[in-house]
């Protein structure tokens, strides 16, 4: 089972970054997943959520409006496009699948500075 994102970079306030999250070793169809950021120095926290069928999602209020998770289950993989960065949302940027155990990916560096 492995998760394994991409697509973070450096990008100037007000910009775009699309992430992507690729499954592989179990049926990704079947599960929600999850997009979590981890700032310097603060806890990990849910960024965004979409059901096993992409047919729900969930944001967080800071990211409402900015941000949109989706998947494409022909291709077992999970986006997150961010629209409007601003610097606080500078982190570390992980997907999770909940299985038996929670699976992580290892992460991708966003970082939003001029």
């Amino acid at each position: 089972v492995q998760l394994v994102e991409s697509g973070g970079g450096l990008v100037q306030p007000g910009g775009s970054l699309r992430l992507s999250c690729a499954a592989s070793g179990f049926t990704f169809s079947n599960y929600a997943m999850k997009w979590y950021r981890q700032a310097p120095g603060k806890e990990r926290e849910l960024v965004a959520t979409i059901t096993s069928a992409g047919r729900s999602t969930n944001y967080a209020d800071s990211v409402k409006g900015r941000f949109t998770i989706s998947r494409d289950n022909t291709k077992n993989t999970v986006y997150l496009q961010m629209n409007k960065l601003k610097p606080e949302d500078t982190a570390v940027y992980y997907c999770q699948v909940a299985l038996r155990v929670v699976i992580w990916g290892q992460g991708t560096q966003v970082t939003v500075s001029s």
